[in-house]
């Protein structure tokens, strides 16, 4: 029924997360509320490590997509976990230094990264930089000159691998913001360019297809068409491209149709495929990065709402308002993603009413689901949206001056708090 083991329901036929009532959780803490099973992200770290110790003998490290999730209490797992950070602001590497995150760990990624998130990251002794662009190229040679550093780069290639995803969050085609293209010459050119300067070394290439995906083949064709580019460095530019990062984008289950591949099948087959061009080419094979971001904490997380208001429009719909919205997940607005919407008090009853269910923005469009199965609503119930531990708290506003919702983290029954709930007071703060 659930998407996750951390979901359950007790004897009240309440829903539960972690072991904890979440009636009780919005009635402890207030809703929206997001909350998040802290064995769940930490056991879906482990198998990325225990799948990197399997397939490439360790020979590799998952880098955590914060972009998904950055605040100071995931980048300390993170740090527990023994993994390195994907970060792409300088907000994101402010908040892994504050978490005492290692930085050597961290790969900064971004397309327009500004003169003073470059120095930034350079005074913050940042692992590497993953260059997007020329621009970016020449800019990181410069303030790394005037500061006296060298640093190590990687390049963002579009592999031109479709990943069938939604056109939103599609990035390996030539058609994108991201990266330099192989069709045109244009990666070849640049890794050319990157040999003349003096203050970055290049030992890195790096790819990113899409999100959301549950096909393996588009990987697997991904890291061959990056080890044959490998391959061609280094025997045109006789260089050795000693590290291989293949993005992230692993699919994970919003509803009952989703069908994610499991994380360990994808790593197996994509370390074949590395090792076997490898071979072909005679070259040794790289120490290899992946940046899970969603697939970390995607399922581990929910968001706890309470009912305001129920309107039935005959032979139309019936909306349900919630106290939250696209304020604090925007994803059914910008993708229509699919949610699965649980009455949390009415767990063990069946889903018998179709309901749209409303954020209370002054928006039309500020909705959560739409014709959604559900336990019978009634006002002052809570909801639970499952699924929302990734693009929600990362990617959440103050529109119509809402606060943001507080975070819970839960384990083994017991609750606490990792981000306060804004006041109206915090709105205001930078206000003159």
């Amino acid at each position: 029924m659930f998407v996750n083991d951390c979901l359950n329901v007790n004897e009240k036929g309440h829903l539960t997360i972690g072991g904890c009532d979440t009636l009780d959780l919005a009635k402890e803490y207030g809703t929206p509320l997001y909350v998040l099973d802290e064995n769940v992200i930490k056991e879906t770290c482990r198998s990325y490590v225990n799948s990197f110790k399997k397939f490439y003998d360790g020979n590799g490290m998952p880098l955590y997509a914060s972009k998904a999730l950055s605040c100071k209490e995931l980048c300390r797992i993170a740090k527990d976990e023994n993994i390195g950070l994907d970060v792409v602001s300088g907000g994101e590497i402010y908040t892994a230094l504050q978490a005492g995150f290692p930085m050597e760990k961290v790969h900064f990624h971004g397309n327009n990264k500004t003169a003073d998130e470059i120095k930034f990251a350079i005074e913050s002794k940042v692992g590497k930089f993953v260059v997007d662009n020329l621009y970016e190229l020449e800019l990181l040679d410069k303030i790394a000159g005037d500061m006296g550093k060298k640093v190590n780069i990687s390049f963002r290639i579009k592999p031109g691998v479709d990943a069938h995803t939604h056109n939103f969050i599609r990035t390996g085609q030539i058609d994108s913001k991201f990266g330099f293209a192989l069709e045109t010459g244009e990666a070849f050119e640049a890794a050319k360019e990157a040999l003349k300067l003096n203050n970055v070394t290049l030992n890195e290439l790096h790819c990113h297809i899409g999100s959301q995906i549950f096909d393996i083949d588009p990987f697997v064709t991904a890291a061959e068409i990056m080890m044959d580019f490998i391959a061609k460095i280094q025997k045109e530019l006789n260089v050795t491209i000693s590290e291989l990062n293949l993005g992230g984008g692993f699919g994970i289950m919003y509803t009952s149709k989703d069908e994610p591949v499991p994380y360990e099948n994808y790593m197996e087959k994509v370390s074949v495929a590395v090792k076997a061009k490898s071979a072909e080419y005679g070259l040794p094979v790289p120490f290899i990065y992946i940046e899970p971001g969603r697939s970390i904490v995607g399922e581990a997380g929910i968001t706890l709402y309470t009912v305001g208001g129920k309107k039935e429009i005959p032979n139309v719909r019936t909306y349900v308002s919630i106290d939250g919205g696209m304020t604090d997940n925007i994803r059914y607005a910008l993708y229509q993603s699919d949610y699965t919407v649980l009455n949390a008090g009415k767990a063990d009853k069946e889903a018998n009413e179709t309901v749209t269910i409303a954020g209370k923005c002054c928006e039309s469009g500020d909705l959560i689901q739409e014709h959604t199965k559900i336990a019978e609503v009634e006002v002052g119930d809570t909801l639970a949206v499952l699924s929302t531990g990734a693009y929600n708290y990362s990617m959440a506003s103050n529109y119509n001056r809402i606060p943001r919702p507080a975070m819970v983290m839960v384990k083994d029954g017991k609750s606490r708090v990792i981000i306060k709930r804004e006041s109206y007071e915090d709105l205001v703060k930078n206000d003159i």
